[in-house]
C-alpha cells in the first residue's frame, strides 16, 4: 500500500508516518514550510492552495490512501480550500481518502455530539472546518470525515499552553469543555480508518472532558508544578467567540475500532 499523508510536517501527521513506516508501507508526506525529516518517509513539499499542484502529486504518487491534516488556523485556503483541492485529486486518482475534521464544527451545547450530527459553527476556523466537510463529501462520498479534539502528546500545543499557564505567561479558560485524545491513539484510530469502507464523520476523541482549566491542573500533578499560580480565565473575560462545552461521543469509534482511545485522566496520571 501507499500512503500519502498530506500535513506529514505537522504534529498529527508526523505521528500517522511514524505508525504508517513501522508496519512496513511505502509513505509519502508533503510539507509546505517545515521539512519533513523523518527516515523511511519520501517528502514531497506541496502548497494545497494550489489545485494544479495537488492533482499533479496525487497522479505522480499514485496513492492506495490519502490522509488529509492540512490546516492553519485563520486561513481558509489552507483549511477549506485545500481541503477540496486533496479531495478531488483523490477521488479522481482512485484513492481511499480519510479527512481530518475537528469539534470546532459545533456550536457548543450541554449534551455530548453523536457522529452525524451537522455542522453549526460559530466562528471563522469552525467555519473554515464545516466547509472543508461539506466539500469534502461533495466531491467524495466514500470518504471518512474523522472529527477530532485536542490532541495531546509532548510536543502537543495543548501541553505547551498549559506549561505556559502555569508559570504565569498565559491564561487557560474554565469554561470550554473538551475530550482530548493523545495523538498515538488517534494516528492508530486514523490508520486503522484508511483499512476499511466506513464513510462519513466519525467522532474520534477521549472519553474524558475536560475544561482547559482541569487540563492545566492534570498536567501540573503530572509534572510536578505549582497549580496555584496558574493563571485563568474564560471565554467572555478574554472576548474571545469560541463554543464552550463541546464534547463528542466516539462510541461508534469504539466499538469499530481496535485502538483504545484513552482518557485524559489515565493519559496525564501522575
Amino acid at each position: 500500500m501507499t500512503l500519502l499523508v498530506v500535513g506529514a510536517s505537522g504534529f498529527l501527521g508526523a505521528e500517522v508516518c511514524r505508525q504508517a513506516v513501522a508496519t512496513g508501507e511505502r509513505v509519502v508526506g508533503t510539507y509546505h514550510s517545515n521539512a519533513v525529516g523523518m527516515a523511511g518517509v519520501e517528502a514531497r513539499r506541496l502548497d494545497v492552495t494550489d489545485r494544479a499542484a495537488v492533482r499533479d502529486l496525487i497522479a505522480r504518487v499514485r496513492p492506495t490512501v490519502v490522509i488529509g491534516t492540512p490546516y492553519r488556523f485563520g486561513d481558509w485556503a489552507v483549511t477549506a480550500d485545500g481541503a477540496a483541492h486533496i479531495a478531488y485529486a483523490a477521488a479522481e486518482a482512485g484513492a481511499r481518502l480519510v479527512h481530518i475534521s475537528s469539534d470546532a464544527v459545533h456550536a457548543g451545547r450541554s449534551e455530548p455530539y453523536g457522529d452525524d450530527e451537522p455542522p453549526s459553527p460559530i466562528f471563522p476556523y469552525g467555519a473554515a472546518k464545516a466547509a472543508a466537510e461539506t466539500a469534502v463529501r461533495a466531491i467524495d462520498p466514500a470518504a471518512a470525515l474523522v472529527r477530532t479534539s485536542l490532541i495531546l502528546g509532548e510536543r502537543s500545543k495543548q501541553i505547551q499552553l498549559c506549561r505556559d499557564a502555569l508559570a504565569g505567561r498565559a491564561a487557560l479558560f474554565t469554561d470550554e469543555l473538551r475530550c482530548p485524545i493523545d495523538v498515538v491513539d488517534l494516528a492508530g484510530a486514523v490508520l486503522e480508518l484508511a483499512g476499511t469502507d466506513y464513510t462519513g464523520p466519525i467522532n474520534v476523541a477521549g472519553p474524558d472532558a475536560v475544561s482547559r482549566a482541569e487540563l492545566g491542573l492534570l498536567v501540573a500533578r503530572r509534572e510536578g508544578l505549582d497549580p496555584t499560580v496558574m493563571k485563568t480565565t474564560t471565554g467572555a473575560e478574554a472576548g474571545v467567540l469560541r463554543p464552550t462545552d463541546v464534547r463528542l461521543d466516539s462510541a461508534r469509534a469504539v466499538g469499530l475500532l481496535r485502538t483504545r482511545l484513552r482518557g485524559v485522566r489515565e493519559l496525564l496520571a501522575a
